[in-house]
């Protein structure tokens, strides 16, 4: 089967897909009756059910497993952040538009689009043609606005509505643009991402985890962008949902305890250098790939790893997905590494999910803007000897059915074996679902008691023993022991509902400290 067919092949699989999706409601064009808006769409039932399903997962996966802090954020979002982190000035695509009809399209996908159909469907394209077609393709993002517009102009490229003449390339900056109250005199945006939020609190979830890293915060929320042509269905839209992690890590111990669990995994990798020599992806055991310096570090490897395992669980076929690294021409001045998660579908490779160390210019940038140090501090005992205290996995939160109750585990340091115990009981709190925060910032057993009320936390668990624990119910402060298997059941239950504070204070046996 030659290049033409095979992109036959794909379309008309892309199109019996899109009609199945379209006539069982998974998802409807939006204002439909009124002939809609170009990308934008609604979810139906059974999309509402798959994006429901997804979004759990991916807390399970994430937010749970790595006792990720989540926040929720607005998505109006004040100028003077965006133009702090860069978006007013760079967030823009370059558009051209039909001098005739004055319908605008987006000028690098016009280029690539031309030099992917020469590719796939002209039989008579040399060799000296060929390659130069493939190395447009790898230099689209490099292209100056004049490069770009010489390159359309050389190759006869037009509007493809029409036919007409294109005007030169100019830039076009795609967030949604707002004013803030009913002056008119405040300028906001809405926001082009999540994490832009998780930056600017960066202060006050360093505090809420104790003045220690590494932590990780996450928020699931509504992007919008003002794309130029939306196109592709799904994949190219004007507002989406977005899944963001910022992992916040010592810059001098980029190491990461739990990258054993996802060390041996392999999957298909694509280097840079790779790409650069016209190689074709392999696959790659991720601990090979961070010994030998292809991944910057243990912490990016091991997000690299889980993100692996939370797509193929969802059901991604592992031979359709690939893990492809930016190119020097792609990467931020200020970024150390960055790869991108891509998965074949009818419209070739497409980004699903984008992986970055992106040092700290955010916090910096922020730090500069609003005079407000976004700062971690390392305390050493002494000058040349320090303590490194490892942290378990920090745990969300949870509650009773939206009452923000939560689960804390404090720890008791005193011994150091009570650590074992306090990670099985983390693990099987997981396991079950249950969300929970590990205190070991060395204050009074009951400060740490005090914190957890104020949270509403209804149950706290201290780790006192190598067999049973000591658990203290909120609202009659009594405390019971209770055997180190059966703490997960035991608090499964009783945020489920199905029992008590009052039944297990008379099930187990009570415990004055």
């Amino acid at each position: 089967m030659d290049a033409a067919q095979e992109a036959q092949k794909r379309e008309a699989f892309r199109q019996a897909v899109v009609n199945t999706l379209e006539r069982r409601l998974f998802y409807i064009p939006s204002f439909k009756i009124y002939r809609g808006v170009a990308g934008l769409y609604d979810y139906g039932p059974p999309g509402c059910a798959v994006k429901a399903n997804v979004l759990a997962f991916w807390r399970q996966h994430f937010v749970l497993e790595e006792n990720m802090l989540e926040v929720d954020c607005p998505c109006v979002t004040p100028e003077v952040v965006l133009k702090a982190s860069g978006h007013v000035e760079k967030f823009t695509d370059l558009m051209v538009k039909d001098e005739k009809t004055g319908t605008c399209y987006r000028a690098d996908h016009l280029l690539k689009d031309y030099c992917k159909e020469k590719l796939e469907k002209d039989a008579n394209l040399s060799a000296e043609k060929t390659a130069e077609l493939k190395h447009v393709l790898a230099m689209l993002d490099d292209f100056s606005p004049e490069e770009l517009g010489a390159k359309i102009k050389g190759y006869g490229i037009t509007a493809p509505d029409t036919k007409n003449a294109l005007s030169d390339p100019y830039p076009f900056n795609l967030m949604f643009q707002t004013s803030i109250g009913p002056s008119g005199l405040s300028h906001g945006y809405m926001r082009p991402e999540t994490a832009q939020g998780i930056f600017v609190n960066f202060k006050d979830l360093y505090y809420y985890n104790g003045n220690k890293l590494p932590f990780a915060a996450a928020q699931i929320g509504q992007a919008f962008r003002n794309e130029i042509s939306p196109r592709q269905g799904l994949l190219r839209v004007r507002e989406f949902t977005l899944a963001e992690i910022e992992h916040f890590v010592d810059p001098e111990d980029k190491s990461h305890p739990k990258f054993s669990e996802v060390s041996k995994l392999e999957f298909l990798m694509f280097p840079r250098e790779d790409q650069v020599s016209g190689k074709q992806a392999r696959r790659i055991v991720i601990e090979e790939a961070v010994s030998q310096g292809i991944v910057n570090n243990e912490t990016l490897g091991y997000f690299i790893g889980r993100v692996y395992l939370f797509l193929t669980q969802l059901g991604i076929d592992k031979d359709r997905l690939r893990f492809r690294q930016h190119l020097a021409n792609e990467m931020a001045h200020y970024a150390a590494d960055c790869w991108d998660a891509e998965i074949e579908c009818s419209y070739g490779w497409i980004e699903c999910v984008g992986i970055a160390d992106r040092s700290a210019f955010d916090l910096r940038a922020h730090t500069d803007k609003s005079g407000i140090p976004l700062v971690a501090h390392e305390k050493y005992a002494e000058p040349k000897e320090v303590e490194k205290l490892v942290i378990a996995p920090v745990k969300k939160e949870l509650g009773l059915a939206f009452k923000g109750n939560q689960k804390m585990v404090v720890e008791a340091l005193e011994n150091q074996q009570y650590e074992e115990v306090a990670k099985k009981i983390a693990k099987s709190l997981t396991a079950v679902g249950i969300s929970y925060k590990i205190d070991i910032t060395g204050t009074s057993i009951g400060k740490r008691y005090a914190r957890t009320d104020e949270l509403g936390v209804p149950l706290a668990i201290t780790v006192d023993s190598t067999t049973s624990v000591t658990v203290r119910e909120r609202d009659s402060k009594q405390q019971i022991r209770v055997n180190v298997d059966e703490v997960a059941s035991l608090v499964k239950s009783v945020t489920d509902g199905v029992s008590t504070g009052a039944d297990i204070l008379w099930k187990y046996p009570t415990h004055s400290s």
